[in-house]
């Protein structure tokens, strides 16, 4: 049995012949890398999908090949995310990072809000076979090289260590030069931690698509035919529109509202933001950066308009300060975020 290694939040280490990362940033704000959410390289299918993609838009062209296990699901993608997010924050945090990861699963299935029975692990281990068989050839570029290269969406993976039971408890995984490079260059955007809560594949697709093309602005309009290219959906474009109709209807995307508008469009707004809390007092620069050292890695500026969001920035003039660092503390302690 191999020990885990441990270090200080977001430590690049050195062994066995290779640099690695430990994942052991606290709640980092979880983010995605902008390809993924610009293109359809994950499925939608709940069933095994071992469909050869070809995707052309614009100047971007991709071809996803699925393993004998089907090709990487949206929901796998998951694992991606957290990987993004616990490097972004080592890289906010000044830390070294490393292209090999080591993770603990339990922290992953928490992180990506999903259940820690026994059953959830091996789904896990699933979804770690489906991203590194499943094998990309693009022409994206990530950072400010465009190469044409065939790469899976992860190199390699393996379990680190096991419970008596034969469980996984940490696994060292290695993402692709590509997915690292984006990482590097930053080409990445944070998503809503309301993400994870998704069930519907189709949901969290057009979410992506959402937040990568309305992002900050009022609003995006787009046709449902390119909607329904960009989303990577199978279905029938009349199939498609009646999804997006009961998908309008739930109304339930974290940060947007959509809306079918004349012409066969679709209209994604930004949710208008809650009533503005007074804020009596400006936090100090001091208080930020206390916020950051009991948060390794966090958005403190995000912890910042949670607080103020849930009418906690009315304190009396002079103890703003003190009623933040404590409310972090608190979410320290109580493993919150």
């Amino acid at each position: 049995m191999t020990a885990v290694p441990t270090a200080g939040a977001g430590a690049a280490m050195r062994g066995s012949g290779r640099d690695f990362f430990v994942c052991d940033f606290f709640a980092p704000s979880p983010k995605h890398d902008l390809a993924s959410m610009e293109h359809p390289i994950f499925s939608l299918s709940t069933r095994p999908d071992r469909r050869i993609l070809t995707y052309s838009h614009n100047d971007a062209e991709i071809t996803v090949t699925p393993s004998v296990k089907g090709r990487a699901t949206i929901f796998d993608a998951d694992i991606l995310i957290f990987c993004i997010s616990q490097l972004m924050a080592a890289i906010n945090a000044g830390k070294q990072t490393a292209r090999t990861l080591t993770l603990t699963a339990h922290d992953l299935l928490l992180a990506t809000g999903r259940e820690t029975s026994g059953d959830s692990y091996r789904r896990l281990r699933d979804a770690f076979e489906r991203l590194a068989g499943t094998r990309i050839t693009t022409n994206i570029a990530t950072g400010d090289t465009e190469v044409t290269s065939g790469f899976g969406l992860i190199e390699s993976w393996e379990i680190v260590r096991k419970t008596r039971a034969g469980r996984m408890v940490s696994v060292s995984v290695t993402l692709s030069e590509w997915l690292y490079n984006a990482v590097l260059s930053k080409s990445v955007l944070t998503l809503s931690r309301d993400y994870f809560t998704l069930r519907k594949p189709l949901e969290r697709r057009i979410y992506e698509l959402a937040r990568k093309h309305c992002g900050r602005q009022p609003e995006w309009r787009v046709s449902v035919e390119v909607l329904l290219k960009k989303s990577g959906s199978s279905s029938p474009r009349r199939v498609f529109r009646a999804m997006m109709r009961e998908m309008i209807k739930a109304d339930s995307l974290p940060d947007y509202m959509l809306e079918e508008l004349p012409g066969d469009l679709i209209q994604v707004r930004r949710r208008k933001a809650k009533d503005p809390v007074v804020v009596l007092e400006q936090l100090s620069e001091e208080a930020l950066a206390t916020a950051r050292a009991l948060m390794p890695g966090a958005d403190v500026y995000a912890l910042e308009a949670q607080w103020q969001s849930e009418g906690r920035a009315g304190t009396r003039r002079g103890r703003a300060d003190k009623a933040f660092v404590s409310w972090v503390q608190d979410m320290v302690n109580n493993g919150g975020v």
